[in-house]
């Protein structure tokens, strides 16, 4: 269920039964193609941040990687998509989403 407050649709807190239904929910909580941008950038530059992170033997870029990843994300659904993001009521399924969806999109199956 979604509600309205301050211009930023709430999502309530639902339960999934797995992985598989919650992606189904995640999409649609990504419909909009400018949020998916963002979300495919943000993802973009935590993998090079997190490359180099592991190439370079230093742990700050990964704490870079999270903030750039969730910035360009957050972005998308508050000025975009107009949801909340799935990070703060399912944070594990939404990191596994956040991949899946740029996997997705690097092999042509999701349009941005």
């Amino acid at each position: 269920m979604r509600g309205n407050q301050g211009g930023v649709a709430m999502t309530t807190k639902r339960t999934f039964a797995d992985f598989k239904e919650f992606y189904e929910f995640y999409l649609g909580e990504h419909s909009n193609p400018t949020c998916r941008r963002l979300h495919f950038i943000g993802t973009s530059h935590a993998a090079a941040l997190v490359l180099m992170a592991f190439l370079a033997w230093r742990w700050e870029p990964v704490l870079f990687a999270l903030i750039q990843g969730y910035l360009f994300a957050w972005i998308g659904h508050f000025f975009f998509e107009h949801n909340r993001p799935a990070t703060f009521t399912h944070p594990w399924f939404s990191f596994r989403g956040d991949w899946k969806m740029w996997w997705q999109v690097l092999a042509g199956k999701i349009e941005i």
